[in-house]
């Protein structure tokens, strides 16, 4: 293809004989690129965490793998697997049906800022705008502590897209 844009572009005639990707179906997303060199990006971050096996899953079946996977720069708030457990009983179980993706994937938005904010940058009473539309709101204490709608962040990991603040409690937005 490269010679053939080459010649084009000397004023020759090439023709092409690749067949065209146009109308093939897509093929898997940025999550499907294997980099075992370069630093992990978000999703990778939270895939080699176990204590993020939950939200993982969740991500799966939001189809929301391949977004965070993007460039960014991300900050996602990650609720520990024990966050999801408090969750009332069922609620994760019917989430992650496929019927009520689009609502899954509603709360995961919630979970995500565009931008990188690092523990330094938050700012008592300050609110976020999140992936979803709406926003959140930070709460720094006298002691330094940072809740985000009253989540504590117990984390900080950095990514190659994005920064991940660890958090007690799942984030549903009102």
């Amino acid at each position: 293809m490269f010679l053939a844009l080459a010649a084009w572009s000397c004023g020759g005639q090439a023709t092409d004989s690749t067949t065209s990707t146009a109308e093939s179906a897509p093929g898997p997303g940025q999550s499907a690129v294997v980099d075992d060199v370069s630093n992990p990006n978000v999703v990778q971050v939270a895939i080699s965490s176990a204590d993020h096996s939950t939200l993982v899953a969740a991500l799966k079946a939001a189809d929301y793998v391949d977004a965070l996977t993007n460039v960014g720069p991300f900050t996602v708030f990650a609720p520990t697997n024990t966050a999801f457990d408090e969750l009332p009983a069922g609620t994760l179980d019917d989430l992650v049906k496929p019927e009520n993706q689009r609502k899954l994937r509603d709360i995961l938005e919630y979970h995500v800022l565009l931008g990188v904010y690092k523990p330094g940058d938050f700012v008592n009473a300050r609110n976020l705008g999140t992936a979803d539309g709406r926003s959140v709101t930070v709460t720094v204490t006298e002691d330094g502590t940072v809740t985000i709608n009253g989540a504590k962040i117990i984390g900080t990991v950095t990514a190659s897209n994005g920064i991940i603040h660890v958090i007690d409690q799942v984030l549903l937005p009102k």
